[in-house]
């Protein structure tokens, strides 16, 4: 499937959703998309506010209705990460190859630091803002806390793109390229990042002298 042929089955989904549920149907949309990322929110919001634009939507409605969405999904995926939780993630770590516990300490420090602003500006990121609510869970973020950074980004988000689709009219397509772009860009960085991240783990291992694990006994115990 092409990517145009997938952008438009998303988009006669999320109408036929809206046509049967009203605003309501927009805020099953984005509750699905945080929880199937491939779901495009650069679709579904624009669109919706292009809907309300056509007066078959209340622009308000779809707002609320949207942030609600996005609450539920990030909610389930939070429930998720704390069902995993900090044991079961420790142990899932110290199996994988290239990972160490320290790695998994540093991170889980920063995100204790960091942990807030990380869930609030990570609602406006694509990708990021589904995935950050696996992390808060691990970490048992207070839960009230998370909602309400949750809710804040999450409405700043869905009302840039919902508004712009809103005031673009039957142009609310180019919010899609736009923001498709951005991804573009975050997924570049992600890979740039993974990739310093690998060589930076090899490097020390190399320094550490850590044996050859394919390497006989005998000569890794010299």
């Amino acid at each position: 499937m092409t990517t145009h042929s997938f952008t438009s089955t998303v988009a006669d989904w999320a109408i036929g959703l809206m046509e049967t549920l009203g605003a309501p149907g927009a805020g099953v949309a984005i509750a699905l998309e945080n929880l199937f990322p491939p779901l495009p929110s650069e679709v579904i919001l624009p669109l919706a506010g292009f809907t309300a634009a056509q007066g078959s939507l209340v622009l308000w409605q779809v707002l609320v209705w949207t942030t609600a969405g996005s609450v539920a999904g990030a909610i389930i995926l939070y429930a998720l990460g704390a069902w995993l939780g900090r044991d079961r993630l420790r142990a899932i770590v110290d199996r994988m190859p290239l990972v160490s516990l320290e790695d998994l300490d540093k991170a889980e420090n920063w995100f204790t630091r960091h942990g807030q602003k990380a869930v609030l500006v990570g609602r406006l990121i694509p990708i990021v803002r589904s995935l950050i609510s696996v992390p808060a869970g691990v970490e048992r973020m207070p839960l009230g806390r998370f909602l309400a950074f949750t809710t804040l980004g999450s409405a700043l988000w869905n009302t840039l793109l919902v508004g712009a689709g809103y005031l673009l009219g039957e142009q609310w397509h180019l919010v899609e390229e736009g923001v498709g772009v951005f991804q573009k860009v975050v997924v570049v960085v992600v890979v740039a990042l993974l990739a310093w991240w690998l060589v930076h783990t090899l490097r020390r291992r190399s320094a550490r002298g850590v044996p050859d694990q394919d390497a006989p006994r005998h000569v890794r115990q010299r």
